[in-house]
């Protein structure tokens, strides 16, 4: 959605997260992929970045766009309440940006 002026609002959200005891990618993406597809339901593109070799440890990033930076930060705080509601991994830390075209 744009906004009347024009402005177009990006906001990204990244998530550390500690995953159990997983010992090999796949079990690891075998945890993280349904996550992704769920936040995917949401309309937001969401990808594991990060360093993917590491078993216990991933970076969720998710992204979304909006004519209003409040609409954009509805969407990361739905989706920050879905990853910490996650049983399979404990957040470490989360960090989200909203930019817009005053930004530079």
């Amino acid at each position: 959605m744009i906004n009347r002026d024009g402005a177009v609002y990006v906001g990204v959200l990244e998530c550390d997260v500690l995953l159990g005891a997983v010992g090999s990618l796949k079990q690891k993406r075998a945890i993280i992929r349904p996550v992704l597809a769920r936040l995917r339901r949401l309309d937001v593109a969401a990808t594991e970045a990060g360093d993917p070799d590491r078993h216990r440890r991933a970076l969720i990033a998710i992204a979304t766009v909006a004519g209003d930076p409040a609409a954009v930060q509805r969407v990361l705080d739905t989706c920050e309440r879905q990853i910490v509601g996650e049983v399979e991994f404990e957040v470490l830390s989360t960090r989200r940006r909203v930019v817009g075209a005053h930004d530079e």
